[in-house]
């Protein structure tokens, strides 16, 4: 069975949106035979998490291509790139707090992902990037396990280095904080790589490759949180993209939100769809700008 351990609770649990299709409709859905749900399982590549069941992921995911499970987050991995696609997570006050030490943490590579395709720690060595992560270490303090697998390398992309220590750090303490205010909180981040105009007016997606591996350097990042309230009045949606590159401490998170529909038209992938399969009062929030 697809596993997860702490993504999804009992009660209203709400995954990012997803459509998939027929096929993956059955393998997501609650009370579908079981042999439906296997036939698809059997082609999707997973690292499994034995402890987590398979009807806690009922709400899909952005895409089905490559999906690895952790500890404390789901992925899809694009080989190409030698980044992750997407990651997902759950954010709950257990899941932030806890004794891991995030000193006894190394990143290391992913030896579920085959050599040809995989990042290494010598690719970031001398790159001017960070190893930014996707899922952020600090919100799975409840686990060591939890902690460490946020770094594999697998869950990291090239990233400028202020915008990492700064605005993007600022951007993940802000997903914590909202543990405090919903229900559940789920995260789901990834690259993006974005076409620009050039001298001769046209657009060109260009991005720049490190090491010798050729690990994509995205020209942006992407946050998507869904909040769920608490008394049951549905879900907040906020999107946010950032580009890849210093940013101004003193501009507000609020000018990087984005409608959600920028996200999935840049990414290829669909968040909505499934979300509103499970709820009909979806708010999304917007930015001032």
């Amino acid at each position: 069975r697809v596993t997860m351990k702490r993504l999804c609770r009992s009660g209203a649990t709400l995954l990012f949106g997803a459509v998939l299709g027929a096929s993956a409709s059955r393998l997501l859905s609650v009370g579908r035979e079981d042999e439906e749900r296997a036939g698809l399982l059997s082609r999707v590549p997973l690292v499994p998490v034995p402890t987590v069941q398979a009807s806690e992921l009922q709400y899909g995911f952005p895409s089905l291509a490559n999906i690895k499970t952790r500890e404390s987050y789901i992925t899809s991995y694009d080989p190409r790139t030698r980044t992750a696609s997407w990651v997902i997570e759950r954010l709950d006050p257990t899941s932030l707090s806890g004794l891991s030490d995030r000193k006894l943490c190394n990143f290391k590579e992913d030896d579920s992902v085959h050599v040809f395709h995989r990042a290494t720690n010598t690719d970031y060595r001398g790159s001017g990037f960070d190893r930014g992560h996707l899922a952020a270490a600090a919100n799975h303090k409840w686990s060591q396990k939890a902690m460490e697998d946020t770094f594999y390398l697998s869950n990291v992309a090239p990233q400028n280095p202020h915008l990492n220590q700064n605005t993007w750090n600022n951007l993940e303490k802000l997903c914590r904080s909202f543990t405090k205010r919903y229900l559940n909180v789920y995260v789901c981040t990834g690259p993006l790589y974005l076409p620009r105009e050039e001298a001769d007016g046209k657009l060109y997606v260009r991005y720049q490759v490190v090491g010798q591996n050729h690990v994509a350097v995205p020209t942006h990042f992407f946050k998507v949180l869904i909040l769920e309230q608490e008394d049951g009045r549905g879900v907040e949606l906020r999107s946010y993209v950032l580009p890849n590159e210093p940013i101004d401490e003193r501009v507000p998170l609020e000018r990087f939100l984005v409608p959600i529909e920028t996200i999935e038209r840049a990414s290829g992938l669909l968040f909505v769809p499934n979300i509103m399969k499970r709820t009909s009062r979806l708010q999304a929030v917007m930015g001032h700008r």
